[in-house]
């Protein structure tokens, strides 16, 4: 049994420890850090993450540019001009996404903000990756109704859409809703 000069110690020896060893967090993860050590963690993985998600995009939105300006746009059915506008609206709602963290951490630097933006650029990139899904299953539709004119190009469309799905979202989720329900054991 301890002493009250033993609770007198244990409270002189914490008070004495760096603010920044006070906070750490063990975490189940088996990680030591800190809510800011985590949460610059957590922004260089999401940087990470946006790199690949931004390069894709750039390279699809600039082939969605250029596409307006071949000679064989004008030959598009009422349809396929409706699928262009809806695609290129998608790609550019996606840049937004994509791009969003940016301004985001930008405007809030030095604010003392970090793992609050970290939540909200993660926020971002999901629905940008969200939206990223949605462009790259309209240009597919516009592709493959200008090569295949006909009713195949919707079936083919649907399985792609279906297989992005599979490895973007679904193992992903049920990934985590597997580790979250071990974790709980």
């Amino acid at each position: 049994m301890e002493t009250d000069s033993g609770k007198g110690e244990a409270l002189r020896s914490h008070q004495d420890e760096p603010a920044a060893a006070r906070d750490r967090d063990a975490r189940p993860d088996g990680r030591d850090e800190t809510a800011d050590e985590r949460a610059d963690r957590r922004w260089g993985e999401l940087l990470q993450e946006l790199r690949v998600a931004q390069t894709g995009m750039q390279i699809l939105f600039g082939f969605l540019l250029a596409v307006v300006f071949q000679p064989r746009f004008a030959e598009l059915n009422d349809v396929d001009h409706a699928i262009f506008v809806v695609t290129v609206g998608f790609g550019a709602a996606t840049v937004g996404a994509l791009i969003g963290p940016v301004s985001l951490h930008r405007l809030v630097a030095g604010k003392g903000l970090k793992p609050q933006t970290v939540a909200i650029a993660s926020r971002m990139t999901l629905t940008g990756l969200l939206l990223l899904f949605c462009t790259m299953v309209m240009v597919f539709l516009l592709i493959l109704r200008v090569a295949l004119h006909d009713t195949l190009a919707f079936w083919l469309v649907a399985v792609m859409a279906v297989w992005i799905a599979l490895w973007w979202f679904a193992i992903p989720l049920w990934a985590r809703h597997r580790a979250h329900r071990t974790s709980r054991r």
